[in-house]
């Protein structure tokens, strides 16, 4: 065997590839993996808990489920909405809408920020209110997100079924064009 043979040898040797149980397991921090340990027990498969960082934890929830899910995520502590968002998904036909629920409260949820996340059918002629993007409201379980959610209605199209206001807030009354969050929304002459 020549000395490039066993310089390639030990080259090979060396790049063995890890198996799954030599890697190192994530550290997830523990309190925040607590909040959604109860999340998960309580709902089990009808719930995915899409990351637990410092602070901040997300959970998913089909739209179904989304009013019992927030209901007791306010029972653990959670008293209100800092802000609703929504994400447009045209390629899988859904718009998301995202609750960031956080906590006056409870002092060991101040810093804590819980994103309830759930998604509607998109259509592509949007009829706002009169088509299937629709999802339950939440406006029961948090007043906060009274003005949160007639936005998402009007920017995306998503119309909160229960919920006592589902008028416009920033656009006219009279808009006729597809919702200005979407991303088949176009500026016209600009």
């Amino acid at each position: 065997m020549s000395t490039s043979d066993n310089k390639e040898t030990a080259q090979e040797s060396t790049q063995v590839e890890a198996k799954p149980e030599d890697k190192p397991k994530e550290n997830l921090p523990a309190f925040e993996k607590s909040l959604t340990d109860k999340i998960q027990k309580k709902f089990g498969d009808k719930t995915e808990i899409a990351y637990v960082k410092s602070n901040r934890t997300r959970v998913n929830v089909k739209k179904e489920d989304v009013v019992k899910a927030a209901q007791f995520i306010r029972e653990m502590g959670f008293d209100h909405a800092e802000s609703v968002s929504g994400v447009d998904y045209p390629e899988s036909k859904e718009i998301e809408v995202v609750y960031h629920l956080g906590s006056y409260s409870d002092p060991t949820l101040a810093k804590q920020i819980l994103a309830l996340a759930t998604r509607a059918t998109r259509e592509d002629d949007p009829k706002p209110g009169n088509d299937s993007t629709k999802l339950p409201s939440l406006r029961d379980v948090f007043y906060s997100v009274e003005f949160h959610e007639r936005e998402c209605f009007e920017m995306l199209g998503v119309f909160f079924e229960g919920h006592p206001d589902n008028r416009r807030l920033l656009l006219p009354e009279d808009w006729a064009d597809i919702p200005p969050l979407r991303k088949d929304f176009g500026n016209k002459g600009r």
